[in-house]
């Protein structure tokens, strides 16, 4: 994660604040499941606004509320003989009167940028192309039954929502598609970027001064592509990518953000004045899109989920043939440092404690490098971390740290998991570092980090996948 304006990390802060794993009913098997219509409509005039009608059936769901209480005040309920109910919103919900046929509410787009500025979540504009996430505006049952079937339907505008419409448009959902329902692009330029096993759905929402859709797109191939060096295909067959150009930035790298909608939508926030070199030099979406090669650990457990990306965004651009493996390893060393030097001699305990950034990102890093070198010994360097997400995939889309930990042992093929971890915690945060890198061949210099032959510098190619031919 890059760093980031004041506004953006605002946003952010508000966003992580708001997740929270919903609880989800069983099934009632003696009732029919109800259902749910989402009339969605967007309106320009007098300004961008996105106007809700929920259609309620016999059975549906009578309290809803908002995951991310942010900007509607009121809620209409309409009756069957026509009478009209104001539902004030409290406590970011509402409770819909018995008869109620509709709700209907609109979400202010432009009136709640001008007056709390632009959000990650709420809402940002360029030009005529808007950019939210679907817990700021969409109103959804505060409980949620998995037999629930829900409808949505947008008019008024090109959205590009996380969930693929069917041949007459509409978006056929299930109750965990309200849960997260991901980030949502209203207008802009749609381009796709294409792999032999996926596509990304990309909308570019705002003028991009050197760069044209096309390169946008090649970028975001190319960079997806990379992932394929971590996992044997692309984790999902279609995922959104939202490009929202930043005014009066030239970086390539100003934000991003993954939310583990279904299937995830990642947001890249990047400078509007960037070029494509400075695209080529970017690590921001491959770090995101490297996100989707772990399933989302409950309860959230940054250290792993964080350092298993931030371990492998430098080694999948080694093994792209996008930058030198001794660069990799010169920003994997460089990392460490950062967090050794937040870490100030306490313990990794005490550092996934504390769940400060940019801290928490490396250690959790170190502990995937480990990992993965101590699972290369164990199995004859055949088979590493890397293979250990192969087999979560397989397990869902949700895991835990215990589960984690026993498919980290199913791989190396005897218990490691446990006692590892439990020595790096006790232990002050990147102890072992330097006779780590001993071992692997990977020696800091003034000039730069030099590979050389070493005990285990086979292991070291297996895991940048380059060859140690050229080290000297």
């Amino acid at each position: 994660m890059s760093a980031v304006p004041r506004l953006w990390l605002v946003a952010l802060a508000v966003g992580l604040c708001t997740c929270r794993t919903e609880a989800v009913r069983e099934p009632r098997p003696a009732a029919e499941p109800a259902a749910l219509r989402y009339n969605v409509t967007y309106v320009r005039e007098p300004e961008h606004a996105i106007d809700v009608e929920i259609v309620l059936v016999r059975g549906a769901p009578r309290e809803f509320h908002f995951t991310q209480d942010w900007g509607v005040d009121a809620v209409q309920a309409y009756g069957g003989a026509g009478d009209v109910r104001v539902l004030p919103v409290r406590e970011g919900g509402v409770s819909a009167p018995r008869g109620t046929r509709f709700l209907r509410y609109r979400y202010p787009v432009d009136a709640l940028i001008r007056e709390r500025g632009p959000q990650l979540f709420g809402g940002m504009a360029q030009g005529e192309a808007r950019h939210l996430a679907g817990r700021a505006w969409l109103l959804r049952p505060r409980a949620l039954d998995p037999s629930l079937r829900v409808e949505l339907s947008v008019n008024g505008v090109d959205a590009l929502l996380p969930w693929e419409p069917g041949p007459d448009g509409l978006y056929r959902l299930s109750a965990e598609d309200l849960i997260d329902s991901g980030f949502h692009g209203f207008g802009g330029r749609r381009c796709q970027a294409r792999l032999p096993d996926a596509v990304i759905e990309v909308a570019i929402l705002g003028k991009m001064t050197h760069l044209r859709d096309a390169e946008v797109c090649e970028w975001l191939r190319q960079t997806a592509e990379e992932v394929r060096t971590v996992r044997r295909s692309f984790p999902h067959p279609r995922i959104t990518v939202l490009v929202f150009p930043v005014p009066r930035r030239s970086e390539a790298n100003v934000f991003g953000m993954v939310l583990w909608s279904s299937p995830p939508s990642i947001s890249l926030l990047v400078g509007q004045d960037t070029t494509r070199a400075q695209l080529d030099e970017d690590w921001v979406a491959l770090h995101e899109l490297l996100h989707l090669t772990h399933p989302t650990i409950i309860p959230r457990t940054p250290w792993i989920s964080e350092g298993l990306a931030t371990y492998f965004t430098e080694l999948a651009r080694s093994r792209s043939g996008r930058q030198a493996p001794e660069r990799s390893w010169q920003e994997l060393l460089t990392g460490f440092e950062r967090g050794r030097r937040q870490a100030r001699g306490r313990t990794m305990q005490q550092m996934v404690e504390e769940n400060r950034p940019p801290g928490i990102y490396w250690v959790g890093a170190f502990f995937a490098l480990r990992l993965d070198v101590e699972l290369r010994r164990a199995t004859g360097n055949q088979r590493g971390l890397p293979d250990v997400l192969e087999l979560l995939a397989l397990q869902g889309s949700t895991s835990t740290v215990g589960a984690y930990g026993a498919a980290v042992d199913a791989v190396a093929g005897r218990p490691l998991f446990d006692a590892l971890l439990a020595e790096e915690l006790r232990l002050p945060a990147f102890a072992g570092l330097e006779g780590l890198l001993e071992g692997l061949g990977v020696t800091p210099t003034p000039s730069g980090v030099k590979l050389q032959r070493a005990r285990d510098s086979l292991l070291r190619e297996a895991l940048d996948g380059q060859s140690d031919s050229s080290a000297q």
